[in-house]
């Protein structure tokens, strides 16, 4: 029998005691970019007809969507009904949580790893009580988490895309793998409840899908969870559709990252290729899209392309 380790000898410090690297000063005020690339208007032109006809909008999103400030734009697009949900990874809901408690988030890992402090912070380990208590009800992880800090004592819920999501009634699916975050080292971790509550947000995320003919989905950074989470809804999407005599083909995706794509990616990169393991290329941008969708890349940091995104939306609505 494997040994397993005790966390009762662990030592779990205050967040007083850590440095943070962010704070509030990194949220962007809500103000238009001076243009937004061609891709990006032709999105947002899809994301206006997607909502005129009923279909699906998702903003898929990395921990580093929140990191960059911009917080703001997609709050004001989701109160404006321009993104129906959103869907992220563990360490979204980590950066929330602590930007809405204490208004600075992020430790230096290359610090905090030398004495194995990092990660070990008393107030962040308060998600996972979130986390069982929301189990226990049967509610997934965005729900149990947007509602603690819309109903909690957090000074800076107005920044919290988990708050605005539970407030608007819009989905905020977090899909966990257990291990990945920091949550997880803490003694008070129940890994039966984050996967029960994670689960039901991948459900409460393929029933989003069934209406994303005529949608689109948007992936902010997300190299793995994204496109993985995304395909296996997608599959279980298109095989009950297939058996109600029902499409789900005619969507827009759109990438926004970091990585540098050919002009022409509408093929899937080489298996002797490192890009070829790039999820996002072919899972996103091909392989779902192949049969009546289409896609766009767009390389940028989120602090611009995020903006660009509101800026196009913001205009074209205007016309």
């Amino acid at each position: 029998m494997p040994r397993a380790f005790d966390l009762s000898k662990l030592t779990v410090l205050p967040l007083s005691e850590r440095h943070h690297d962010l704070n509030l000063s990194v949220i962007h005020d809500l103000t238009p970019t001076t243009e937004a690339r061609p891709e990006l208007q032709a999105v947002a032109e899809r994301i206006l007809r997607a909502r005129e006809r009923g279909a699906a909008v998702v903003l898929m999103m990395g921990a580093h969507v929140i990191r960059a400030g911009v917080q703001r734009y997609v709050i004001d697009l989701m109160e404006r009904g321009l993104v129906t949900c959103l869907a992220g990874n563990g360490a979204c809901a980590i950066h929330d949580f602590e930007l809405a408690l204490i208004g600075q988030t992020t430790e230096s890992v290359a610090h905090y790893i030398k004495d194995g402090r990092f990660g070990l912070w008393s107030e962040t380990g308060r998600l996972n009580d979130v986390v069982s208590e929301g189990a226990a009800r049967g509610l997934g992880v965005g729900q149990a988490v947007g509602e603690a800090i819309l109903d909690g004592d957090f000074p800076h819920q107005d920044v919290s895309l988990f708050a605005a999501a539970r407030r608007l009634d819009i989905p905020f699916t977090v899909h966990v793998s257990m291990g990945y975050d920091i949550v997880h080292e803490h003694p008070n971790c129940d890994g039966a409840a984050w996967g029960a509550a994670s689960h039901k947000d991948f459900l409460h995320f393929a029933a989003v899908l069934e209406s994303l003919e005529g949608g689109v989905v948007m992936n902010f950074g997300s190299a793995v969870m994204a496109p993985e989470v995304y395909l296996k809804a997608l599959a279980m999407v298109r095989n009950v559709a297939a058996r109600e005599d029902r499409e789900v083909r005619h969507f827009t995706t759109l990438v926004c990252d970091l990585r540098e794509l050919p002009a022409d990616f509408s093929s899937e990169a080489p298996k002797n290729s490192a890009e070829y393991y790039f999820r996002p290329w072919k899972t996103m941008l091909v392989r779902t899209v192949a049969d009546g969708g289409e896609s766009y890349y767009v390389r940028g940091m989120h602090n611009v392309t995020i903006p660009e995104l509101w800026t196009a939306l913001t205009a074209a609505q205007e016309r």
